[in-house]
């Protein structure tokens, strides 16, 4: 065995030491914020008040306000999800594929960048100013236009307003989520096609949406999630009248009627 060849099975062990400590913290950050806190709810989930095991929390996940504020989560879920998705895949494509002016992608690029973070009290508050009952929008069409939005059925603090402010970011995500998979779209790909006869609306069937599938799906199940998680954006902006699930949840955990901690663990 040759002299380098010992020093390099020598050195092997402390190089994987070093690695290790690389990633320490990660594993650490990984264990506190994420492995620790799902699994400390996991088991209160199945104790009761003095931490004796039992199943009635798991029962009670059918009784109908718990149930029916899953089934509004879900519909508000879907909706931003979907309207969403359709806006941010539009705007993402104008500004890629569309022949817009360069500079557009980077002002577009930042701006996502910044509203798809902006929410919670700040949003909420935001959109009171501009379409409550005395917001700047609504003010403006009644004193130029005489149009009441609130008289012709518009309400932000029901479920259609809730989406609405819930699209403000989900919009902006969407676009930094798809706009990578547009941008990898080989200008060949289609050339090739028009070159073999097809029409755009057969290379986007046959060639666009089989390559771009697996991205807007796993778009859509992350605007799913994030709006179905979302409480401080529905909590400041409906005070609670919307009965969603993360309201529910924080209601029973630090509520003072509701007070059930280990039902809302569940």
């Amino acid at each position: 065995m040759s002299e380098k060849s010992i020093v390099r099975g020598a050195t092997a062990p402390l190089k994987g030491l070093i690695s290790g400590i690389g990633v320490l913290p990660f594993i650490l950050f990984a264990l506190a914020f994420m492995v620790f806190p799902a699994g400390s709810l996991l088991i209160g989930g199945f104790q009761d008040k003095v931490g004796n095991f039992t199943l009635n929390n798991i029962l009670h996940l059918t009784r109908p306000d718990i149930i029916n504020s899953y089934l509004l989560t879900i519909q508000i879920s879907l909706v931003t999800a979907l309207g969403g998705g359709l806006i941010g895949f539009l705007l993402a494509y104008g500004v890629t594929l569309g022949g817009l002016p360069r500079f557009m992608e980077g002002f577009m690029s930042t701006f996502c960048g910044v509203a798809s973070n902006f929410a919670g009290v700040p949003l909420a508050f935001a959109f009171i100013s501009t379409l409550g009952r005395v917001g700047m929008i609504t003010i403006m069409l009644q004193t130029w236009f005489g149009i009441n939005i609130y008289d012709q059925g518009f309400n932000l603090y029901s479920f259609w307003g809730l989406s609405l402010t819930y699209m403000y970011f989900q919009i902006p995500l969407m676009v930094l989520i798809i706009t990578p998979a547009l941008e990898g779209m080989k200008k060949q790909w289609r050339e090739a096609a028009e070159n073999l006869g097809a029409s755009s609306f057969q290379y986007w069937i046959t060639i666009a949406l089989p390559v771009l599938t697996p991205t807007l799906l796993a778009s859509f199940i992350l605007l799913f999630g994030n709006s179905f998680g979302a409480y401080a954006t529905a909590y400041a902006l409906t005070g609670g009248l919307l009965n969603i699930t993360p309201i529910l949840i924080g209601a029973q955990i630090r509520g003072d009627v509701l007070h059930d901690p280990n039902l809302g663990y569940a």
